[in-house]
């Protein structure tokens, strides 16, 4: 048997604009996912995928050579068609894989809820990638496409930076982002997951980024990573923010939600879903609860560092 596993991801800066080469700190999480393969003579891939609570959220099984081989597989759900496009990506990656008339038990667990968005896809994918040695950036752009921080984070247990450089090698450095101010820090769930590629598809439609706006993110994401108060780390969110909303054209989270709250948010990612990031200097669990918000995790609970 072999095990894999891989880190959630959080986008703290440049979501969006990463895609055009912005500097973007994003952070792992403690929570993740783990794939098993474990090998049979059935010539069949038997999937069973677990939730958070241990439960099976997905199983179903595929002949190697009718289904993915010869690719005779008749759509059974979407989640099925989706991980045999993945498995067929990944054997163009490596012809090898999967084609030594073995078959396989699989199992995947992952400890967060995959409605969350901390990156169900993308810790399949950079799992998948391990187990058929390919190059996992090259195969999340040609399953999910995006721009690849998440494959970062499955593969860092700290703090990056992520910046697209050559194609399928991005420049990630380790970065020491431990802020003082950490107690201070929440991430509040807004309980709608978003499609990251219809956000991304949208981004793209407006044109090539500004260098002048690129820079001033950039500077952002330098910035915050070193600032030793809570003042200035949220002033930076709050000009973040701005940015970021005239770029794509929607209302900040705090201004239509939240308008009332006397401290900072900034989106994570595709904006109006999944986590935002909350900086307050007391604890704002019972605000966002009166709002409907009931899931609000402190940052030191949330980040690996």
């Amino acid at each position: 048997m072999k095990t894999y596993r891989s880190n959630g991801k959080l986008l703290l800066t440049a979501e969006y604009a990463v895609l055009d080469g912005a500097k973007a700190l994003a952070i792992p999480t403690k929570y993740g996912q783990s794939l098993e393969v474990i090998e049979n003579n059935s010539n069949k891939i038997n999937w069973k995928s677990f939730n958070e609570l241990n439960e099976i959220w997905f199983e179903d099984n595929f002949d190697l050579n009718e289904e993915i081989e010869y690719q005779n597989h008749k759509s059974k759900n979407p989640i099925s068609d989706r991980l045999l496009q993945i498995l067929k990506a990944t054997q163009k990656l490596n012809p090898d894989f999967l084609r030594n008339d073995q078959g396989y038990d699989i199992i995947t667990k992952q400890d967060f809820n995959r409605f969350w968005g901390l990156g169900t896809s993308s810790t399949l994918i950079n799992n998948i990638a391990n187990w058929a040695d390919v190059n996992a950036y090259e195969l999340l752009d040609i399953t999910f496409d995006g721009s690849g921080y998440d494959i970062a984070c499955a593969q860092n247990n700290s703090p990056i930076t992520y910046q697209l450089n050559v194609k399928y090698n991005p420049r990630v450095e380790l970065v020491n982002f431990n802020p003082s101010f950490s107690n201070n820090l929440y991430f509040v769930y807004l309980e709608q997951k978003q499609n990251s590629r219809e956000g991304i598809a949208n981004y793209r439609s407006k044109g090539k980024l500004d260098s002048s706006i690129l820079n001033k993110i950039n500077l952002i994401t330098e910035t915050i990573i070193k600032v030793d108060t809570i003042d200035l780390f949220s002033q930076l969110l709050d000009e973040h923010e701005s940015i970021i909303s005239k770029l794509i054209g929607l209302e900040p989270i705090k201004s239509y939600l939240f308008n009332d709250f006397n401290g900072t948010i900034k989106s994570l990612g595709a904006w109006g879903g999944d986590f935002v990031l909350v900086s307050s200097k007391t604890d704002p669990t019972s605000y966002f609860r009166s709002k409907g918000y009931s899931i609000v995790i402190p940052y030191n609970q949330m980040v690996l560092k």
